[in-house]
């Protein structure tokens, strides 16, 4: 079982304000009986909640599907498949990359790889293999543009082989377009998950199961250890439940101006930060309010007085001793958490999703909607339809060009000279960077590049800097750069791929929907007032990448 502490130090007169908040407000007993006088009186805002709360009853849905599941993954293995490839966005993708990551992959089980970029060179590693792979596409909606893109793909090379279908399996809500394609082409397999779960509060549901039990994960144990994370959230008494501390600690902290979250995890644990960001930026990041959160930052990186801090231990691993010394030396909030076994994943599942739920409760925003991300997703069909009528996207003239590279500043960063420093120099207290790199995960020697530029960037300012993969960021801290605190500078890196590939059935490319979603939140983001820049690069090259980060930043001390 995992434990607790909360150190609130600065806060602590606001930490305790809410947990009395919530006990008066009797909030533990309102959320897990779904009572919606919890939430704000607007029946619109009500409609969504109620399609939103199934997530508290994920575990009594997935029990009865266990056997089945099972008997679903003996097939698989039976049927000698060597590899599965699962293709998702957002919640659907990011909860089994932290299984994977987490648990591993028990021996005998198939290899399990996962892929939510549309890259053009990163899709087409990830399908040169295709003999003895089964192709699990999990979309809640059963119509988002990567996932059917990918599926599309999938499709095409497996259809050669004649193995499409017996090789499918979809993972989707009820009556999606996803379900019916599933039925249409003879799917090996379609498991349907209850609609009213949110695709970021899906970890425990079978978006996580089926990929876990892919993995030769231990379901019963998850489950066990998500009931017992289950009762400890429903105790009254906040300070006490792990859940409603968590968004006390949360809310206390933003409402003080320590609204970067900073996530301080031991290697072995260092991907539950990328769920984490999705969970904690999409939910509370609206009507210019939201939580910031900070995971994987350089040891090196400056700690403001807008900080607050979670250190987590993983199986006896804890983050860098350096690096936590230093953060309890700032005297800022601190939450530790002690995650005793790799199967207490599912309890951090439960723990944050409460805690996340709550804080949204306590700031005044609704933890289940997400208005900005569907801006961007429109922003991209705008710009695919443009270049269907155009013959090309309206790519914005550069403001400086570099070794080929093209920079583009958003309005609120003209006209403070060099545009090169311009974003720097805009950079406030209080204030975040985030480096936004359209490029292969995969790419270690491009992603240390980026992860230099991110680190150069919140050092040069003097704030605290986040990092993360398009398209994968748009559907997780998307909402919160446009929804949130205008506090963030952003720096989308672009780079034309090595060579394009098409989408079969469409009439765009992996490279152009790629391209149009850069350029569409550079739109969306410039449009909303925020600081934004643009740099194509005309290659992937890391070294290329580090000139343009001189150039920003000045040279290395």
């Amino acid at each position: 079982m995992t434990t607790f502490a909360i150190d609130p130090g600065p806060v602590a007169d606001a930490y305790d304000r809410a947990c009395q908040l919530l006990d008066t407000s009797r909030a533990a007993d309102s959320l897990w009986s779904e009572n919606l006088d919890l939430w704000p009186s607007d029946p619109k805002v009500r409609g969504v909640i109620a399609n939103r709360l199934g997530w508290l009853r994920a575990l009594d849905a997935v029990e009865p599907e266990l056997a089945r599941i099972r008997a679903f993954v003996d097939d698989v293995r039976r049927d000698g498949y060597e590899r599965v490839l699962l293709m998702g966005m957002g919640g659907s993708s990011l909860a089994p990359e932290v299984l994977r990551r987490v648990l591993g992959v028990a021996h005998g089980f198939p290899r399990f790889l996962m892929t939510d970029t549309v890259n053009p060179d990163a899709v087409r590693a990830r399908f040169a293999e295709t003999v003895r792979t089964l192709f699990v596409v999990a979309s809640k909606s059963g119509t988002t543009i990567e996932p059917s893109a990918l599926a599309a793909h999938a499709r095409f090379v497996a259809s050669s082989t004649g193995s499409w279908g017996r090789s499918a399996v979809a993972i989707t809500d009820p009556d999606t377009a996803l379900q019916r394609q599933a039925r249409a082409e003879g799917f090996r397999e379609a498991f349907i998950n209850p609609p009213d779960i949110g695709g970021r509060y899906s970890a425990l549901s079978l978006f996580g199961m089926v990929p876990a039990a892919l993995m030769g994960a231990d379901l019963e144990g998850l489950v066990a250890a998500g009931r017992r994370m289950t009762a400890e959230c429903q105790k009254p008494g906040a300070a006490n439940n792990p859940g409603l501390a968590l968004g006390a600690f949360m809310a206390a902290t933003t409402a003080a101006g320590r609204d970067k979250l900073t996530l301080l995890l031991p290697a072995p644990f260092e991907s539950f930060g990328l769920w984490v960001e999705q969970l904690v930026a999409e939910s509370t990041g609206k009507t210019g309010k939201g939580v910031v959160p900070i995971a994987s930052e350089s040891e090196s990186a400056p700690y403001g007085a807008d900080r607050c801090f979670v250190v987590v231990s993983f199986c006896g691993d804890g983050p860098a001793p350096d690096v936590v010394r230093r953060a309890r030396a700032t005297g800022a909030p601190v939450i530790t958490i002690d995650v005793r076994s790799p199967l207490d994943l599912a309890a951090e599942f439960l723990r944050w999703e409460v805690g996340t739920a709550i804080a949204g409760w306590l700031l005044g925003v609704n933890p289940f909607d997400e208005p900005d991300v569907q801006r961007a997703k429109d922003a991209t069909r705008d710009l695919l339809e443009a270049h269907r009528r155009d013959g090309a996207l309206p790519t914005p003239d550069a403001d400086a060009v570099q070794a080929g590279a093209r920079l583009t500043l958003g309005a609120a960063l003209t006209g403070l000279g060099d545009p090169w420093s311009a974003a720097v120099r805009s950079l406030r207290p209080g204030d975040y960077v985030a480096v936004l790199g359209y490029a292969p995960p995969e790419d270690g020697r491009f992603g240390a590049a980026l992860d230099r530029l991110r680190t150069r960037l919140g050092v040069a300012g003097g704030v605290a800097a986040t990092g993360g993969f398009g398209p994968r960021y748009l559907h997780s801290t998307g909402q919160l750069h446009k929804g949130g605190p205008n506090t963030g500078v952003f720096v989308i890196v672009s780079a034309d791929a090595d060579a394009d590939l098409a989408v079969p059935g469409e009439p765009y490319s992996f490279g152009l929907l790629e391209s149009a979603q850069a350029l569409g939140d550079f739109r969306t983001l410039n449009t909303d007032g925020r600081r934004v820049v643009s740099i194509h690069l005309p290659r992937r090259d890391p070294a290329l990448l580090d000139e343009i980060t001189d150039a920003l930043t000045g040279p290395p001390a």
